[in-house]
């Protein structure tokens, strides 16, 4: 087994974890590692061929997310929402056409994929990361804490743990976590948990030259939101939406048989003139959803105050966008919670 030892240790580098170890930092504090079990950085933030295949939008109001763009030069542009949208509410009716008021904000979009904030943070602290490294337990030593994982042993004074509460509830807690908080931890949904989210890059934007903005709103059928999805340059043109969860439970190619045949139907057939087609199902991402998976239809309570607290002996805080009490399961509030455990573990120290 190796040892490793730092001051700190983070658990997680997704987008709570990533903004901790950038605000440790900048608080001129260099002591510490990034622990993550997938093999990749950026969590619940994923681009693959342009497409957003987890957080995507934010808006005006997220000040924390446009502060941190700004601070690490990252672009901002608008969705695309020119043309009229669709909206499919029976099986039995025509669609219905609707165009959005010019006048209103429109959501932001993140230049080059919400990765482009990943690299961005991770940039000076790639050598502190340790990806394929999942924990098994975590222990109070005599001046610190002890974290097992399948790479061997970690110590380190203080543990910010950023990964979804539910998730981290299969980590062994010695001593043991108050049982009323293990209760929080596990019914606190997390973002993204059951969404299966389809994307499709093209040639060209065939929907704009219709008038269609590329939206479709769906109460009934296989996709149950779609957008324009193109970069910033507009030199790359794609679709993404969210899938009907119902379609979880049929083989991929039913699944995508039936989308295209449901969105061939009201956007066209050049729908099917598709370079490349993606799926991404986070209910079978071990690292996001748990065995019970639940579908959130109002928006889930976060930021339950008893996360605002150490644990073990003032050596264990928890972090992450399920956790904020501002903005809670949005990127806004998994960098206000990051931004905030950082220096917490500082001021405690």
């Amino acid at each position: 087994m190796t040892s490793n030892t730092a001051k700190y240790i983070i658990v997680g580098a997704g987008l709570s974890g990533l903004t901790s170890a950038y605000m440790l930092n900048k608080l001129g504090e260099t002591d510490f590692l990034i622990l993550e079990s997938r093999n990749r950085i950026g969590g619940r933030i994923l681009t693959e061929n342009g497409i957003d295949f987890g957080a995507t939008w934010f808006q005006n109001h997220h000040q924390n997310v446009i502060d941190l763009l700004d601070d690490i030069q990252v672009n901002k542009f608008y969705q695309y929402s020119k043309g009229k949208s669709v909206l499919v509410y029976s099986t039995m009716a025509p669609a219905h056409y609707f165009e959005n008021d010019p006048n209103s904000p429109s959501a932001y979009r993140i230049e080059g994929g919400s990765t482009a904030v990943i690299k961005s943070l991770a940039k000076t602290n790639e050598d502190r990361i340790r990806t394929s490294t999942t924990i098994f337990e975590i222990k109070e030593g005599e001046d610190g804490v002890i974290v097992i994982t399948n790479n061997g042993m970690y110590k380190s004074e203080k543990i910010i743990v950023a990964i979804p509460p539910s998730i981290a509830t299969y980590i062994s807690f010695s001593p043991e976590l108050p049982e009323l908080f293990i209760r929080v931890m596990k019914n606190t949904h997390t973002w993204m948990s059951n969404a299966i989210k389809v994307g499709m890059t093209f040639k060209t934007p065939f929907w704009r030259d219709k008038n269609l903005s590329g939206t479709l709103i769906g109460q009934v059928g296989a996709v149950t939101e779609l957008y324009d999805h193109s970069d910033a340059k507009e030199k790359e043109y794609s679709l993404m939406g969210f899938v009907n969860e119902g379609l979880r439970d049929v083989s991929k190619e039913e699944r995508k048989t039936r989308i295209l045949d449901h969105l061939e139907k009201y956007l066209g057939q050049e729908i099917l003139s598709y370079i490349t087609y993606q799926e991404k199902d986070w209910s079978q991402d071990r690292n996001t959803s748990c065995d019970n998976i639940k579908s959130i239809y109002m928006s889930p309570r976060y930021g339950d105050s008893k996360f605002e607290r150490f644990y073990m002996n003032g050596k264990v805080l928890f972090s992450g966008a399920e956790t904020s009490p501002v903005y809670g399961g949005y990127m806004d509030g998994a960098i206000y919670s990051g931004i905030s455990a950082a220096k917490k573990i500082i001021s405690t120290s």
